[in-house]
């Protein structure tokens, strides 16, 4: 039977108890993580978030009744022991922060029963997702994931400090706004006040925050929850959190500035790594035309290079062919893998096709320098020699290549890179690169839509002397925009905004919006422009995948308390759920069954 703490006060988290506290009487309150039965002793390891500490139970200490209370002690028990701290009698556990001492009983209280939980509560779980998730109050009770969500508070913590000093403001904006349906979908809010009205869930700050650098607030920053409703990935949530930030009279070098800083901080303070500032820059078209991603993995080499122009007269059809449709020929270089089994080759040309590559092409040098390739028949010696001296091949190498619209041969090589890094081992979890991406560009044109999107947001500054193409070549023109990378994952991404009314309704025009439509969705904001408004820029980093990468998780699920799965359901809560008629009718809202 539970009993109460009855006056108890916890004077030390498990791990709080050191070699000073030894011959001290202290109050240690937790879950019973194992128990050891040898007769006429009973070992404990207890378990906070700080970590276990072994309490030792005897009669000539507890007395009869606290030892035999000790005895029905089961996994996941909530207790309370008031005991004396002594150096261990047994041998010392280097695995534990305590592993020099234990604390001798001298009273137990038996705060809360627990049935037996569905899998063991250890670090590194093996039990399948489904479950953990189900059951996640009893996942969160593991170490790994305690620190994990520890160090996402350390961080969210010293990142507002360090902004306060900088002179941001913390300031909140709405989360029930406008929806303004550009970029992904968004999730809506019926109203009940305004029958048939809703409100969008917001996908960010974007608007409100530049109103805020309207309002003269100069600088300001929140740690925003945002909504998307997308398809979720490892690293993606229905919901999330971001790192927001709005700066005024400032180019991109000042966001750039202080938010090096900002990082360089972080990593100092919660990982103890020196990391070096400035960080390498690299524009849009460098980053695709060497590693085929606008996020890229520096860790490592195994660069993208053109050989479009050494084959262009070439007799292989496949390369000619995309050359003809307007795209391109590119290969990589796999560095000793000469050797390589055509059964894996097989397995990467499948893997190509995947994402949709019509084939691979590749070339062997073996070790005497000779040449084995699908597509050696097709070329004269002469082209084999030059494409090998491109892509700096030597005895012992293995070249891959991709011949089809620019656009896939990127991606196809960029996944084709980074999925042969992992299997190589070449990607070391304690080396981080950061990576500015700078001039994307601003439109991207949707064949789905038939019309010019923006890239980023429609707010995005062009490159100044970029404005003309506006009118005469929109694909071409650049966005003052940038992306801050950390190992091939995007942890952040901000631009220069517009504030001149007449370059944001060009860009509207090209987006094409009519002056009508472009008022009706931004409409306040176009008006609070024609009160005088301050040059501004700003920045957002998904803290959730800032502080994955920083606890070097492979999903995002493992740094965030309550996560949904694949299908934006929460296992542990069942929701989304049904709701009552009543609820409904007050809404004014009739469901349609599929």
């Amino acid at each position: 039977m539970a009993e109460s703490m009855k006056g108890l006060k916890r004077t030390h988290r498990c791990t709080e108890v050191t070699s000073q506290n030894i011959g001290e009487t202290v109050t240690v309150m937790g879950w019973v993580q194992k128990r050891r039965n040898l007769g006429s002793l009973i070992f404990v390891d207890l378990r906070d978030r700080s970590g276990l500490l072994q309490i030792v139970f005897d009669t000539d200490s507890v007395g009869e009744e606290g030892f035999a209370k000790a005895g029905t002690l089961r996994s996941e028990f909530v207790i309370a022991v008031v005991g004396r701290v002594e150096a261990r009698s047994g041998a010392v556990n280097p695995t534990m922060l305590t592993g020099e001492l234990e604390v001798r009983a001298l009273e137990i209280r038996i705060l809360s029963e627990s049935l037996t939980p569905p899998f063991p509560i250890e670090e590194h779980s093996q039990t399948k997702d489904e479950v953990r998730l189900k059951y996640r109050y009893l996942d969160l009770r593991r170490p790994d994931l305690q620190r994990n969500l520890m160090m996402r508070s350390k961080i969210a913590t010293l990142t507002r400090a360090f902004l306060a000093q900088e002179g941001f403001l913390e300031i909140e904006t709405p989360t029930l706004c406008k929806s303004t349906p550009e970029g992904a979908r968004d999730y809506l809010v019926p109203s009940r006040i305004h029958p048939g009205s809703f409100y969008a869930l917001p996908q960010s700050p974007q608007i409100f925050k530049q109103l805020l650098m309207c309002s003269g607030y100069d600088r300001y920053f929140q740690l925003a929850r945002c909504y998307r409703d997308e398809d979720l990935r490892a690293d993606r949530q229905p919901e999330f959190t971001q790192i927001d930030m709005e700066l005024s009279f400032v180019d991109i070098d000042d966001v750039i500035e202080v938010n090096e800083r900002l990082l360089a901080t972080l990593f100092q303070e919660v990982l103890q790594i020196k990391v070096e500032l400035p960080f390498q820059r690299m524009s849009w078209q460098e980053a695709m035309d060497r590693f085929g991603s606008d996020k890229p993995d520096i860790r490592f080499g195994m660069e993208l290079k053109n050989i479009s122009d050494l084959v262009e007269n070439c007799g292989f059809g496949v390369f000619t062919g995309a050359l003809k449709e307007g795209g391109s020929v590119r290969g990589i270089n796999v560095s000793g893998q000469a050797g390589m089994p055509r059964k894996k080759i097989d397995a990467l040309v499948d893997f190509a096709k995947g994402i949709g590559a019509k084939g691979l092409a590749y070339l062997v040098i073996d070790e005497n320098g000779n040449y084995k390739s699908s597509f050696a028949k097709f070329m004269t010696e002469e082209e084999l020699k030059n494409i090998v001296e491109r892509l700096e091949g030597k005895p012992g190498d293995l070249l891959l290549f991709a011949a089809d619209k620019n656009s896939l041969v990127y991606t196809v090589l960029g996944a084709l890179r980074l999925e042969l890094a992992k299997q190589q081992g070449l990607l070391k979890n304690d080396e981080y690169k950061f990576l500015w991406i700078t001039d994307f560009p601003l439109f991207e044109f949707s064949e789905e839509e038939n019309r010019y999107v923006a890239m980023h947001h429609p707010f995005t500054m062009p490159v100044e002397e970029d404005l003309p193409l506006l009118d005469t070549d929109p694909g071409k023109v650049r966005a003052k925009a940038y992306d801050i990378t950390l190992n091939g994952v995007e942890i952040g991404g901000g631009s220069v905004r517009i504030y001149q009314s007449d370059v944001q309704e060009k860009m509207f025009e090209v987006l094409g919006f009519t002056k009508e439509s472009a008022y009706e969705r931004f409409g306040f904001l176009l008006q609070a422009f024609q009160y005088g408004v301050p040059p501004h820029a700003g920045l957002a980093y998904g803290l959730d995948r800032l502080v994955m990468l920083m606890a070097k998780e492979y999903n995002i699920r493992d740094v965030i308390a309550f996560p949904k799965v694949k299908d934006a359901s929460c296992l542990m809560s069942g929701a989304p759920d049904i709701v009552e008629e009543k609820q409904l009718e007050e809404l004014s809202i009739a469901v349609k069954l599929k």
